[in-house]
């Protein structure tokens, strides 16, 4: 059981604001064609569309999900924590 001590270091860290990030995908380019690249480019990724995208939290990873819509916005529905034993 936690002691008070403990609770009241928790909560000075739980409103630490930190960056999480989605990554869909990534790919390897010659500066050439990422200077040729305009409006309208397709980049072609190495991830497929039915694989997972990884969530970063201060560009560690900590899951994959998947993508989804929420109210005509992009979100992500976390289907495995890392570290965690799959079912």
């Amino acid at each position: 059981m936690p002691n008070l001590t403990d609770e009241k270091a928790l909560d000075i860290v739980l409103d630490v604001q930190v960056k999480v990030t989605v990554q869909l995908g990534s790919v390897m380019l010659p500066m050439r064609e990422v200077i040729e690249l305009a409006q309208g480019s397709i980049v072609q990724l190495t991830q497929h569309a039915s694989d997972p995208v990884g969530l970063f939290v201060n560009d560690k990873l900590v899951a994959y999900g998947e993508v989804v819509v929420v109210e005509d916005n992009f979100g992500i529905k976390i289907t495995e924590l890392v570290g965690s034993a799959k079912p």
